[in-house]
């Protein structure tokens, strides 16, 4: 979600960045007298290797490695960046030179990159002698961006310590009823989800957008201090020893340097630079330019929402503003990163180092506590498997359309289906037919697999779940990582290529039926189901998260009231009064 302040709808989003930069009361002036850095002395004699030699040289003529170049201005940098990224349909186009080799953009990998083995995974039977911690995860998103980690959260109070878990409002209930403590951040996942279908992803199409947008990002960013260290409804006092974090929480980073405290980073798309594929906020066709693209699209958002940013280092955390160009958003080499998806579908980048985890898809039992209504049992066991269509959390833009592309679909492949009717209002059909069933929610780890094949939005939690149920899948992208994910399905044979929303048709919708129902479609979704059925991202999850613990962690608070120890430290949260 990048927001850039503007005036004219003729500029680009990249031409307001640099009138922000101009006009942000809040961002420091350029040093006037910036201390000179002293190279150190290379030995005698030595030339330098031919692919540095031709990195220099790149970097001397080529503005596209020129912007990470610590000798340049930011506004000289924004004008490069104007030149070689343009924003089209929500994400970030890439013009890289097609002479380009990735190592002319292999700059400032790190830490995180510079070694492709992996440490020594932590015993799970070590955690049980850690000191019981107050944990805070903050969430940004919708109800799949919050549910992975409920999961993760529970799993953290078996093993003793106290969670709190902080996302809006709108996922209270869901959070207390998993035994979780809630805190509320600000932002409203329906209005952000709405602005990001409309922009077809996190930049906004025009300048009009930009106000809403901010406010709703200020409002997360300035909540996020009070969910690590003020008590919630109950009053029983709360300060953060650890923060488990996804990117979009945005000053997470900021709060944790704050509050001395460790911090994770924990997400379900790709944000770590890669050399195997790109950022997928970015379009880029060349490798050469993939690592490039999350360094671009890093830069980007930081560059909307610094003034914010230094606004709540200054006046809520009491530190200094900070003017880098990027690494800001999470994607920092020294800060831990945990990536929720299964290493048999997307395996771990070789440059990706030790400090990155790629830990399995992490799934909470819904299905056990599940009731169904009797209407949704008859109806499924009157006929074979249906196919299920959904996009959850995700406003359409035209529900009457869709839903009837939908039932003439399934009419033509003689399947029968279940339609989701979700926040976007589908399923309002002129009359009843024995072969659709409307469906207003319904775990999917139980749906799932009573169905034969799932349409839906490419979420990972939606598209984990319909790979663990052997379902061939087609994912129709809205927006964000939703294209990623369903180029990964493709690829690995498990259902057609992914169908656009802008580009949803009959014809498309029933191709795409008719390669679900293929039988080695079929075959590859029950290979990846039972290659599946080893992993456990939960746990991958919790085992990260204490890997990378600093060696010596501070003590942790206890709440003041003795006698709620044993309550807030216990594994189902008894202390808000759950059993």
């Amino acid at each position: 979600m990048v927001e850039v302040k503007g005036e004219s709808s003729n500029s680009s989003p990249i031409e307001h960045m640099d009138k922000i930069l101009s006009r942000a009361s809040s961002m420091p002036g350029e040093m006037k007298n910036p201390e000179k850095t002293v190279a150190p002395a290379s030995p005698p004699n030595l030339e330098r290797s031919r692919t540095e030699r031709r990195r220099q040289s790149h970097l001397r003529t080529d503005p596209t490695a020129q912007i990470f170049d610590n000798k340049i201005s930011d506004r000289k940098k924004l004008k490069m960046l104007n030149r070689i990224a343009t924003v089209k349909d929500g994400t970030v186009v890439l013009d890289v030179p097609s002479s380009a080799e990735p190592e002319d953009f292999d700059v400032g990998s790190g830490d995180a990159c510079n070694d492709t083995g992996d440490d020594e995974p932590v015993d799970l039977a070590d955690i049980q002698y850690l000191p019981p911690m107050q944990i805070v995860i903050l969430i940004v998103g919708t109800r799949g961006d919050v549910q992975p980690f409920v999961a993760i959260g529970k799993r953290l109070q078996d093993y003793g310590h106290r969670v709190r878990l902080a996302t809006h409002a709108n996922f209270k209930e869901f959070v207390l009823t998993a035994g979780l403590e809630f805190f509320p951040l600000g932002g409203d996942p329906k209005i952000l989800a709405g602005y990001m279908v409309k922009n077809k992803g996190f930049l906004p199409s025009s300048p009009s957008e930009i106000p809403i947008q901010r406010k709703q990002m200020k409002d997360i960013i300035f909540s996020l201090l009070a969910a690590c260290k003020d008590p919630d409804d109950s009053g029983i006092q709360f300060k953060a020893d650890a923060i488990i974090a996804n990117p979009p929480a945005y000053g997470h980073t900021h709060v944790a340097e704050a509050l001395k405290v460790p911090i994770h980073i924990f997400f379900t798309m790709p944000w770590t630079p890669t050399s195997e594929f790109p950022h997928p906020l970015s379009r880029v066709k060349q490798p050469a330019g993939y690592r490039l693209s999350y360094q671009i699209v890093d830069s980007m958002i930081w560059l909307g929402i610094r003034d914010m940013i230094n606004e709540f280092r200054k006046k809520k955390l009491k530190l200094r503003p900070v003017t880098y160009l990027s690494g800001a958003q999470g994607s920092a080499n020294d800060i831990p990163t945990g990536y929720i998806w299964s290493p048999h579908l997307v395996p771990k980048p070789k440059d990706w180092g030790p400090k990155v985890d790629v830990v399995g898809f992490c799934f909470l039992d819904l299905a056990s506590n599940y009731e169904p209504p009797e209407s949704l049992v008859k109806w499924l066991e009157s006929g074979p498997k249906p196919i299920y269509i959904g996009f959850g959390s995700l406003p359409v833009q035209e529900p009457e359309v869709m839903t009837k592309i939908i039932v003439q679909a399934l009419e033509t492949t003689g399947q029968r289906g279940i339609i989701n009717k979700g926040w976007g209002g589908l399923g309002n059909l002129d009359e009843p037919k024995d072969s659709i069933y409307l469906l207003d929610n319904c775990p999917h780890d139980w749906l799932f697999l009573r169905c034969t094949a799932v349409v839906h939005h490419g979420g990972a939690g939606t598209t984990a779940a319909g790979l663990k149920a052997a379902c061939p899948t087609t994912v129709v992208p809205f927006f964000g990582d939703q294209p990623f994910w369903g180029e990964r399905v493709h690829a690995r044979g498990l259902g057609p290529p992914p169908i656009p929303i802008d580009q949803f048709s009959l014809q498309k919708l029933v191709s795409a039926i008719n390669f679900m129902l293929d039988p080695k479609v079929k075959e590859n979704a029950v290979e990846l189901a039972k290659a599946m059925e080893t992993e456990d991202g939960v746990t991958g999850a919790v085992k990260a998260f204490f890997k990378h613990l600093p060696p010596k962690m501070p003590e942790p608070e206890t709440p003041q009231d003795p006698g709620l120890l044993g309550h807030c430290f216990g594994p189902v949260g008894k202390c808000l009064g759950f059993s």
